[in-house]
């Protein structure tokens, strides 16, 4: 049994993953800025949201006050700060998380996409708000439909789509005049999204990466937003989909779980939306994910290990 503390447990990867983790005998302390009252968790603790100072010693409080082996992060906001902080935590305590810099790229959208074009890995036409004098340029350089979003946000929060609809265009054009370089601008990649899940392994390991992917069969907002259903995808019936997952978490550098966001072109072609450097909404989907985090934990060294 391991005793692992998971943060954002009120959320849905948080959740999913702390009812994974109950279900195989290990016990959880789950945590989060509001009252959870129906988590899996053995136990709950309500923290400071991750943007407040004394938030990493909270964390490390609650890791010797329950004896803490592994804390696994699962809110977007938090993941750059517990990189760069995960020698910090008391001797012994794994933190399940990448090295700080392939984390910080994953985070900002912008510096994703750039980081996969300059691996050729695909991704939809993007840039920067300010890169063009007009929202009609911007339509008329990416084909029609934009998608905009955050670059640094949870999930599809913030995510909409800009194109000239039956009022001409004036909606899109408001939205388009309050936004700033800390947006993304995508050209609108039509097709069926997908999140499949990748684990790679920590440096000098034996495992292999492992790629399982998953169609969202129900979008929140329609053609946008987080999923609502999910079905298992088996690889051979959409291999390039599992090629593109893999490639983007390799081109970043990230090591351990990874949850991605993958939609098709018009044309068929798979891009990369995003990267998220924890586990997703959808783990419990791929229950060998936490199996392999599991192994790596046990067996060692994880990157970054404090022994």
């Amino acid at each position: 049994m391991v005793r692992v503390l998971v943060t954002g447990v009120g959320g849905p990867a948080g959740d999913s993953l702390a009812r994974q983790l109950v279900d195989q005998g290990h016990w959880v302390l789950g945590v989060d800025m509001k009252q959870v009252h129906t988590s899996a968790a053995d136990a709950v603790s309500v923290v400071s949201p991750s943007s407040a100072p004394g938030y990493l010693w909270e964390l490390r409080g609650l890791v010797a006050a329950y004896e803490i082996e592994l804390v696994v992060p699962t809110v977007s906001e938090e993941l750059v700060m517990v990189a760069e902080a995960r020698d910090g935590f008391a001797p012994g305590v794994e933190i399940l998380i990448a090295d700080p810099t392939p984390v910080r790229l994953a985070n900002d959208k912008y510096l994703t996409m750039k980081c996969l074009a300059n691996a050729n890995v695909g991704v939809p036409d993007f840039a920067l708000p300010g890169d063009f004098s007009s929202i009609n340029e911007a339509m008329a350089r990416f084909g029609g439909s934009l998608a905009v979003k955050p670059r640094v946000s949870r999930g599809g929060r913030g995510v909409q789509i800009l194109e000239r609809a039956a009022d001409g265009g004036r909606s899109a054009a408001r939205i388009w005049s309050s936004l700033d370089d800390s947006w993304i601008v995508q050209r609108f990649a039509p097709g069926t999204e997908y999140a499949p899940v990748v684990f790679r392994p920590w440096q000098e390991s034996e495992q292999d990466d492992l790629v399982v992917v998953l169609e969202k069969t129900e979008l929140k907002h329609g053609r946008i937003g987080n999923a609502l259903s999910v079905r298992r995808v088996d690889t051979p019936e959409a291999p390039d989909i599992a090629r593109i997952a893999e490639a983007a978490s390799a081109a970043l550098g990230l090591a351990g779980p990874v949850d991605v966001d993958v939609r098709r072109m018009w044309d068929g072609t798979p891009v990369v939306l995003e990267v998220n450097a924890r586990f997703g909404a959808n783990s419990a989907f791929a229950p060998e994910l936490l199996e392999r985090v599991l192994r790596s934990y046990i067996h060692g060294p994880m990157l970054g290990r404090t022994v």
